[in-house]
Order: structure tokens, then C-alpha cells, then sequence
């Protein structure tokens, strides 16, 4: 149909888009899209452009180049709502001639939900807001209602395609990471994985409410962790060298009965953005310490990678439970270091 409209039209047909509000969305819904816009919310340069013909797949589409939000008129804030939580939307929108009566049809659609930040900081909260409304809304919806509280079993899903395909790695999350997500989420170390099963997780508990002793959500840690694995990590999470996610307690308990220099990797629980290596030290006595070095964060790793560091500590003899560190990590070494050794 698209190819046939174009090609009856003396002149292309032109597309525009606008920056709708929450409450400009659901009205347009509500009418079924037969309204038209009464007012941008924000000033958008760039916003028109021709609708163009693809001969090889035989659709259309407009193309938007250099676009520019210029100006954002702010809306009424519902409660304790931040401004990351506000959404909005694109309105495309174009009017096509119907041949032969050359019956004049305007087409209308939105965009999904963005979130319109101004400074860098707001960016993990903004991403917070835009993955729970992809996560969780129904199709069918009036523009932007999504529920409150969801199953965690649903959570568990949405941060493992999240990680899968922010950091590129076929390598998802396990049952016993999710363990240890419901236990920092619902901030409850008592409970059995079939116990957190059945429970909901709301969406103030992922990114509202500040974990217990911490100065960040739950999401802010999560999007850290995203983040570090992404730029410096992926290749050892993808090689199954961290676990990564895993209570400080636990690998107390997995590292007390191990020989002198086991070590293993987890991501830093008091710190957005860090990978720590917790390692035993036995004594004469037959007694077992398990520490924790200070946490590497991306910069940190920018620097000396994660490889070489482990190499250079020689109190680290065997990755848990009993992999030689460099059988374990000599891929990842830095070959022209290891040639002046």
C-alpha cells in the first residue's frame, strides 16, 4: 500500500514528529488518534521529513537526521515522582491523499516512552524508567499506565536479557545469582529461592528506595555492574572466571574449607561499578581468613587489566574451587608482560 501511495503523489508526502506528554498520549489514545495535536511539549529541530519508498522490501519510512530537542516543557509531577520518572513520547504524524476521491487521511502514532534527561547523572535512572515500562506494560495499554509491582520471577528474566545484551555475552545469569539479587532487593537473608519465587518486587524497591548501609538502589548498583562488565569484564564473565554475583557471607562459607590462595570473583556489594577478589589465607594453625581486596573499578582496569593484576598477586594460587590461576587466566595475560618474565 505504502509504495502505491507514493507513487500517485505529485509531491512526497511529509512526516513530522513532536514531543508529546504523558497526558497528550493518553488523549490522543483515548481518541483513537482521530484528535490532532494541539501543542508540541518540546521544540524539536529537524522534525520534518520526507516519507521515501525502499524498492527492495517494498516499504516505507522516514528517515530523521540530526535531530534536536531543543526545548522540553516540564509537566505536573505526581507525589515524590523525579523527573527521570516522567515519560514522554514522539508523535509522528503525516496526511496522505486516497485515490481516486483524493480523500485527504491524517496518520498518526507514538513513539515508545523516553524519558528527556539534561545531564549525564540522571542517565541510570532514566534507563530505570524506560526498561520497567519495555519490562512490564501491557500491549494494549492506555499510554503510559504500567504496574506498580511485578513477579520477581518476571524481574529475573528482564535483568538477565538486560545483562545478556548490554554486556554481549551468551552467557545469562544462574539460579544462585538471582539468589543473591532477591536477597539485596528484598534486603532479606532468611528466605529460601523458592520463598523469593513467589514473591513481587515493586517498582520502588528497584529504583527508589536506598539499599539498607548503602547510598544507592537497586538498579544503581545493577546498571554499575552492567556497566564495568561491559567495558572491561565481558571476556572473563563469557569464560565463566566470575561468579560475580554472590554474598559476601557465601563465599566466606564456599572459601573457609579451601586451600591457602583459593580465590574467586564477585562483584563488589558496597560499591557501584566494582569486581573484587576475595582469597583464603591459612595459618600454620590450620585456621582460614578470607579477605577481600580492595574493589578494581573501570578505571582502575583501564589500566592494568583484570589478568595481569591477578598475576601480579602472588598470594593467589587457584581459582575456586581448584583451577591453577594460570591455567585459568593465561589467555587473558598481557603477552608482551609475560615475555620480560
Amino acid at each position: 500500500l505504502g509504495p502505491q501511495l507514493l507513487k500517485a503523489s505529485a509531491k512526497p508526502y511529509m512526516v513530522r514528529a513532536d514531543m508529546v506528554t504523558e497526558k497528550q498520549a493518553r488523549e490522543l489514545a483515548l481518541s483513537a488518534y482521530s484528535n490532532t495535536l494541539s501543542e508540541s511539549t518540546g521544540e524539536i529541530m529537524h522534525n520534518v521529513v520526507a516519507l521515501e519508498t525502499n524498492p527492495t522490501s517494498g516499504t516505507c519510512c522516514a528517515n530523521f537526521k540530526n535531530v534536536l530537542l531543543k526545548k522540553i516543557k516540564r509537566c505536573e509531577r505526581k507525589g515524590s515522582e523525579s523527573v527521570t520518572e516522567e515519560k514522554c513520547a514522539v508523535l509522528f504524524s503525516t496526511t496522505v491523499a486516497l485515490n481516486p476521491s483524493n480523500l485527504s487521511v491524517h496518520l498518526q502514532v507514538l513513539s515508545l516512552p523516553i524519558v528527556v534527561i539534561v545531564h549525564g547523572n540522571q542517565d541510570n535512572n532514566a534507563k530505570a524508567t524506560v526498561l520497567w515500562d519495555n519490562a512490564f506494560s501491557e500491549i494494549d495499554r492506555v499510554p503510559f499506565v504500567v504496574a506498580e509491582r511485578v513477579p520477581w520471577e518476571k524481574m529475573c528474566d528482564t535483568l538477565n536479557l538486560k545483562f545478556m545484551a548490554e554486556v554481549q555475552t551468551t552467557r545469562g545469569l544462574l539460579k544462585e545469582h538471582y539468589f543473591f539479587l532477591a536477597q539485596k532487593i528484598f534486603n532479606d537473608h532468611s528466605a529460601s529461592l523458592d520463598d523469593f519465587q513467589s514473591r513481587s518486587v515493586s517498582w520502588a524497591q528497584f529504583n527508589k528506595e536506598i539499599l539498607p548501609g548503602r547510598g544507592f538502589t537497586f538498579w544503581q548498583w545493577f546498571d554499575g555492574v552492567l556497566d564495568l562488565t561491559k567495558r572491561c569484564l565481558k571476556s572473563y564473565w563469557s569464560d565463566r572466571l566470575i561468579i560475580g554475583f554472590i554474598s559476601k557471607q557465601y563465599v566466606c562459607k564456599l572459601l573457609s574449607t579451601q586451600p591457602d590462595g583459593t580465590f574467586l570473583l564477585r562483584f563488589s556489594d558496597s560499591e557501584i561499578g566494582g569486581v573484587t577478589i576475595a582469597h583464603v589465607i591459612r595459618g600454620k594453625d590450620g585456621s582460614s581468613q578470607v579477605e577481600n581486596i580492595q574493589p578494581f573499578s573501570a578505571k582502575d582496569l583501564s589500566i592494568r587489566s583484570l589478568g595481569d593484576r591477578i598475576r601480579d598477586l602472588g598470594q593467589l594460587r587457584n581459582l575456586y574451587p581448584n583451577t591453577p590461576k594460570d591455567q585459568a587466566f593465561g589467555s587473558h595475560y598481557n603477552k608482551e608482560q609475560t615475555g620480560k618474565d
